[in-house]
């Protein structure tokens, strides 16, 4: 089961952590970069940083979401969690987006578990600070509603994967996506992390994750897992990476020309 904690994202500690930058940026943030100056400036004006944790909870389901998140080296994932506490993850968000879509467009609490995959920085905002911006800026409601289609794109190609693919291109494709929201090939994540992130056994990921060390695509230890070799982890992957990066691309290049 995916550990659980009460407490939300924490105000950053005097004590840096190893996972996480000095200071977060703004325009680290996808999102936040993609807005006209004027939109930024005000959003700019409401965030303040946090401390995400490897591990700890951003929303239980069925939590308020009083506050959104743009991460800016913090990668979080969403997971639906079942009633005998199985879990699986149907869509991870970094500095690609936003986490608390659900809250912008207007339910009042979360759909599902929101669980901080790899540690680093966000910067929170209110949710109905938001949603004032987005219903009062246009700039603000096109960039958030193309994000939310790929996010989209993303939870449904999560689905087909989890039905179709075996467990070692699912361990790729989850790898692969990681590795777009981060600024390095290292990711802290135990194997007992990442099982019930896919919603599968650990040994099914201990198999797969030894498979891949042993072709040297990667180099697995104490729960750090160091990409060495990208382009054989993408073709190693199912096509469902593909179709997730290319929509992303895709919705990014269609606002850059406006």
């Amino acid at each position: 089961m995916v550990p659980k904690s009460r407490s939300p994202a924490r105000a950053p500690p005097r004590r840096k952590s190893p996972c996480a930058a000095a200071k977060p940026e703004p325009l680290d943030n996808y999102l936040l970069a993609a807005l006209n100056e004027q939109s930024r400036q005000r959003i700019l004006a409401m965030l303040k940083p946090v401390e995400l944790r490897l591990g700890s909870v951003v929303y239980e389901g069925g939590q308020e979401i009083a506050q959104v998140y743009f991460p800016t080296d913090a990668i979080v994932s969403l997971l639906y969690v079942m009633e005998d506490g199985a879990s699986a993850e149907i869509s991870v968000v970094g500095n690609d987006g936003l986490v608390g879509v659900a809250g912008l467009l207007g339910a009042h609490s979360s759909p599902n578990l929101s669980v901080v995959q790899s540690g680093g920085w966000a910067l929170r905002m209110c949710t109905e600070a938001l949603r004032r911006e987005f219903r009062r800026d246009a700039d603000v409601r096109i960039t958030m509603l193309r994000y939310t289609q790929a996010l989209m794109t993303q939870i449904a190609q999560t689905a087909v994967c989890n039905r179709h693919h075996t467990i070692d291109q699912q361990l790729c494709r989850w790898l692969l996506l990681s590795l777009d929201r981060l600024s390095t090939n290292r990711l802290l994540m135990t194997q007992e992390l990442i099982s019930n992130m896919l919603g599968v056994r650990r040994e099914g990921v201990t198999e797969a994750a030894g498979k891949l060390q042993r072709l040297g695509v990667i180099r697995y230890r104490r729960g750090l897992i160091v990409v060495q070799d990208r382009p054989a982890l993408e073709k190693l992957s199912c096509e469902c990476y593909q179709v997730v990066r290319q929509e992303s691309d895709r919705l990014r290049a269609y606002g850059d020309c406006d």
